[in-house]
């Protein structure tokens, strides 16, 4: 058991598991998806996400990210059990439901919405950058765009307006 997503890749490589199973909240600032991205090589073992995050945006950056799947720790255990086992076989495992969100996820999500959404939730640009695997940059690039599109001056004002629009 790793005590946080660094050492989990290290541990990953150097145990050889068939299955990764790992929170998506991590206390280093490698989360399950920076996990999950680490260890994406041929050599490396699959990464099944197990936590208590049901939000869509959650599931689409976890699977981006090479995860073979997504649980939620309310899963009964042979609902657990059967996913590391299809995992370990090179099975990808989302529910039908799951499936069904992440490309309606993906169907409606631009980069300066995903962007805003996050700024909406207290991240802050280096955290979104990383959260989204593009730079600091892309992310002020993003949200000058939303201020200029909703007329406002700042990530905070964008937010309320977004919210009231009902556009997050």
């Amino acid at each position: 058991m790793a005590e946080n997503g660094s050492t989990a890749v290290e541990l990953a490589r150097q145990l050889r598991p068939h299955v990764v199973l790992c929170d998506l909240r991590l206390g280093d600032g490698m989360d399950g998806v920076g996990v999950a991205a680490a260890l994406r090589g041929r050599d490396d073992p699959p990464v099944l996400i197990l936590t208590t995050y049901d939000h869509d945006s959650d599931i689409v950056r976890a699977v981006g990210a090479g995860a073979v799947g997504y649980l939620l720790k309310d899963a009964a255990p042979a609902e657990i059990v059967r996913a590391v086992a299809a995992a370990a076989s090179g099975e990808s495992l989302l529910s039908a439901a799951q499936t069904e969100r992440v490309v309606a996820t993906c169907a409606r999500s631009e980069p300066e919405v995903e962007v805003l959404r996050l700024a909406g939730e207290g991240l802050s640009n280096p955290e979104i950058a990383r959260a989204l695997f593009v730079t600091e940059a892309t992310v002020k690039t993003h949200l000058a765009h939303v201020n200029d599109k909703l007329g406002t001056g700042s990530r905070t004002a964008a937010v309320a307006a977004a919210r009231a629009q009902d556009l997050l």
